[in-house]
């Protein structure tokens, strides 16, 4: 199934929609700021599994990040944010950033099966993920759409991205067209703030 999302005043019939099937354990495709993107309820064990599935990794081993709809979201799942962590945060969210920090005991179990006590977090610059969000009520668990077999118009045009994975996942919002450059990961859990992959955006520190 797929179907249409306008950034301005996205209709809650839709959402409802895509709430439904995140509930029901089910996987969707979705635009962030960066690629379009798969995504799962947080509290969904079967939507977790059909992730890992969909990405060829073993649910015990796997490390999803988590799309969250603000700050002050993010800070309920993870233990308290150092000052300058908490900073660089407020200064490139919404963006195309990916930071690891510290998990707190709110992530399901589900998660940290691998014994994982960081996660990687995300508000990306996209109103439809954001909605999303918000009609949830929880962030959603998700990856990249990538692959090394990709071509371009794979990852950025919705109907194609349907097209190739409607036998594997639930639904497709469409968006409209997504771009190709993934999220830049930045490791906020030691001492110093490291960019482990630059990505689409420019960390201003």
């Amino acid at each position: 199934m797929i179907v249409k999302l306008y950034p301005q005043n996205p209709s809650k019939r839709i959402l409802n929609i895509i709430v439904d099937v995140l509930q029901k354990g089910g996987v969707i495709a979705y635009p962030t700021d960066s690629v379009y993107a798969f995504g799962c309820n947080l509290y969904s064990k079967e939507g977790y599994e059909k992730l890992a599935k969909l990405k060829n990794l073993d649910p015990n081993k796997a490390h999803f990040s988590l799309i969250f709809s603000s700050i002050s979201q993010i800070v309920e799942y993870t233990y308290p944010l150092r000052d300058e962590v908490f900073n660089l945060m407020k200064r490139n969210l919404p963006g195309p950033f990916t930071f690891i920090i510290e998990a707190n005991n709110k992530i399901p179990r589900l998660l940290k099966n691998n014994r994982k006590k960081t996660i990687g977090v995300r508000i990306p610059d996209n109103k439809i993920a954001i909605a999303i969000v918000e009609a949830l009520g929880n962030p959603i668990f998700t990856s990249s759409i990538i692959s090394d077999d990709d071509i371009v118009e794979y990852l950025t045009d919705p109907e194609l991205i349907h097209e190739k994975y409607k036998d594997q996942i639930d639904l497709v919002v469409d968006g409209g067209l997504g771009k190709v450059f993934p999220s830049t990961i930045v490791d906020c859990t030691g001492n110093d703030i490291k960019i482990i992959r630059q990505g689409a955006g420019q960390l201003i520190f």
